[in-house]
């Protein structure tokens, strides 16, 4: 596959993630910032390869080759990712577009060895799952900040927003996976939370809550 295939099947992976439902050509193009023609071209490409259902006006879906493939990106991108935190000490919120290079290496036995080297991890600084070799997914059960009640408390295991600017913000606030978070408040108004991480308490917006995952 080239790396625009490669490309088109992670973006498709993660918008099919979100939904049972096939996903729309629009939705693609919005994500991937190109034009809805260009993406109708790539998706007939990848039906032809049997890596995509796709019914012109009714959207597009993962077939089984298709699925395993993207897996097998996301996989590596998750990888690199861990390893230029833990070995090569980048922060959080630095990796990502130096694995979205690196996910595109081929060499299906250095992604293993990496993989060993890290001690197999079942998921990446941001929380994400990583894939095994066999595409298989460990998953854990978490639920939004966001939809926890005053009183109620629990541990960061992951970011739904992964951008740089939201990893910053919450470096400066000392929240990172780990951290123990309780909630003291919630305003009905705006349903923003004063929270306790550790021994701070801070205030945050409904919108920060509603990207960090609590288990």
């Amino acid at each position: 596959m080239t790396y625009s295939e490669e490309n088109y099947l992670k973006t498709i992976y993660h918008l099919t993630s979100m939904t049972e439902e096939a996903v729309s050509t629009n939705a693609i193009a919005e994500k991937m910032d190109t034009k809805a023609s260009s993406v109708t071209d790539m998706l007939k490409k990848l039906a032809e390869k049997d890596l995509v259902n796709y019914i012109k006006y009714q959207g597009v879906s993962l077939t089984e080759n298709g699925k395993l493939a993207a897996k097998m990106i996301v996989r590596k991108h998750r990888l690199w990712e861990t390893f230029l935190v833990e070995k090569l000490e980048f922060s959080w919120d630095e990796v990502h577009d130096v694995a979205e290079q690196l996910e595109h290496i081929k060499s299906e036995k250095l992604i293993n060895k990496l993989d060993d080297f890290l001690g197999n991890p079942t998921e990446d600084p941001h929380g994400d799952p990583i894939p095994d070799a066999e595409g298989r997914i460990i998953k854990v059960e978490k639920r939004l900040l966001s939809e926890l009640e005053k009183n109620q408390s629990g541990i960061c295991v992951g970011v739904k927003d992964t951008s740089s600017d939201f990893l910053k913000y919450l470096d400066k606030q000392e929240i990172a996976l780990g951290s123990q978070i309780a909630i003291i408040e919630k305003e009905t108004f705006d349903n923003s939370f004063k929270i306790r991480v550790g021994s701070k308490e801070l205030m945050i917006s409904n919108k920060i809550a509603s990207n960090l995952y609590i288990q």
